[in-house]
């Protein structure tokens, strides 16, 4: 549980870096708002992770895609078991919703690419994405967690962070290679 439960967010699309300094109006998150986006950046990666199971044409995109779905379907499950136990009610933000409307549109552009050009943008995304969440764990999530447990499972948690950027980052020169 330690090492998936940062997974949950591994995949944040770009708007969450602009939109993670929102919050309220003090700027800050509260653990119902994190619980919100720990499940919904879940779903997004899910959601992008089965298309590239479906259209990459590289044996190392499906297979990175195929860890990318497997690992947040049982974060997923987890971070739900974990939020029941500490009692919290996952609350709808803007970082949520921006998360759900961004994955909406990259799902959209994806699944008008096929070939080396999907495994290259689903890749080139991936890259990109997990180097903006680590900067945002780091930098925001981690700061406004308040409940002791949950603020050490994603301190705990994020070398899962640089393990699928590490991934993605072999995988990229590769795509041209068949």
């Amino acid at each position: 549980m330690k090492n998936l439960l940062i997974l949950t967010i591994a995949l944040m699309l770009p708007a969450f870096t602009a939109t993670a300094q929102t919050g309220d109006k003090k700027g800050d998150l509260n653990d119902a708002e994190i619980a919100h986006i720990v499940v919904t950046a879940n779903n997004v990666d899910i959601e992008a992770g089965n298309l590239a199971k479906k259209k990459a044409s590289h044996e190392d995109v499906k297979a990175y895609a195929h860890r990318m779905v497997a690992d947040h379907t049982d974060v997923n499950q987890q971070a739900k078991d974990l939020v029941k136990k500490l009692n919290v009610t996952p609350k709808d933000n803007k970082i949520s919703q921006s998360l759900k409307d961004d994955g909406k549109a990259n799902l959209d552009k994806l699944k008008e690419l096929s070939g080396k050009e999907f495994d290259a943008a689903y890749i080139d995304g991936e890259i990109a994405l997990h180097k903006k969440v680590i900067d945002v764990a780091d930098n925001k999530l981690v700061p406004n967690v308040k409940n002791e447990e949950l603020k050490a499972l994603l301190i705990k948690v994020r070398p899962a962070f640089v393990s699928h950027l590490e991934h993605a980052q072999k995988i990229q020169p590769t795509i041209g290679d068949k």
